[in-house]
């Protein structure tokens, strides 16, 4: 897979060409760092902030998923949890990110979590090719993941590329519709989500 720096991030933190980051100083400078970071082959890049409208969206998913999985073996978690693909070494914090019984981590971090069912990524005008592209391919690297969300900023949309036998199949759903995401057993009610927010690109 070639790979290169997203480019949804201001102030990226990058080694000289004669030095790359190795995982234990990454995660020294996320212990003490006021920001997160994502980190890639030896490289850490800073995250940028996001809208309050982002936010709110965000914030609108996990409290769907979360309603609809009380009493059930799942819990959904905020972007405060670092998810690290162990195929390819990359770290990275989703909008949100729902796990299916025991947590398990990165056997080289006990705050890295290797095991999601579903990811959910809000877009911005930053973020959505890296979203849909490089995010998604190391995403579906991951065993574990069934489903990968997009909630868009643009418009009342939420799209779920779900894992099939062979390939990824992708769904929506636009205003007035709701999309079903089966590996939780949860839907989405598009109206619901994105009652009282202001879309606009950024």
């Amino acid at each position: 897979m070639a790979r290169r720096a997203p480019d949804a991030y201001s102030g990226q933190l990058r080694a000289p060409s004669h030095h790359r980051y190795t995982w234990e100083q990454y995660i020294a400078i996320e212990r003490d760092s006021p920001i997160k970071h994502e980190f890639l082959d030896g490289e850490i890049f800073a995250m940028a902030g996001g809208t309050p409208e982002h936010a709110a969206l965000a914030a609108a998913v996990i409290g769907e998923l979360g309603a609809q999985l009380e009493g059930k073996p799942c819990r959904v978690y905020t972007s405060d949890l670092r998810v690290k693909v162990l195929a390819s070494g990359l770290a990275t914090y989703p909008d949100a990110a729902v796990i299916c019984g025991e947590l398990q981590r990165d056997p080289l971090d006990k705050n890295s979590a290797v095991n999601p069912v579903v990811l959910v990524e809000v877009t911005s005008d930053s973020t959505e090719g890296y979203d849909r592209g490089e995010k998604f391919e190391h995403s579906r690297q991951m065993p574990s993941v069934s489903e990968y969300v997009l909630a868009s900023h643009r418009e009342p949309l939420v799209e779920v590329f779900r894992r099939g036998p062979s390939k990824w199949a992708r769904l929506e759903a636009r205003s007035g519709a709701r999309v079903r995401l089966e590996s939780i057993g949860c839907e989405l009610a598009v109206d619901r989500l994105f009652a009282g927010i202001a879309l606009h690109t950024e």
